[in-house]
């Protein structure tokens, strides 16, 4: 795994068209802006979990 510090609004590349931002730092919370085509699903990990899990069912 490849970890990063950034501050806000501050951003890392993945590839060529997706941007992960940092909108917003709250104590131990942060706010991600993520940019990426509209091909390229996007989910937070326990949702895309349950959607394999229903795929499989």
């Amino acid at each position: 795994m490849l970890v990063l510090s950034r501050q806000r609004e501050e951003s890392i590349m993945i590839g060529d068209d997706i941007v992960v931002t940092v909108v917003e730092i709250r104590g131990d919370k942060i706010r991600l802006g993520i940019k990426a085509p509209a091909d390229v699903p996007v989910h937070r990990e326990e949702i895309y979990n349950a959607i394999q899990q229903e795929k499989s069912a």
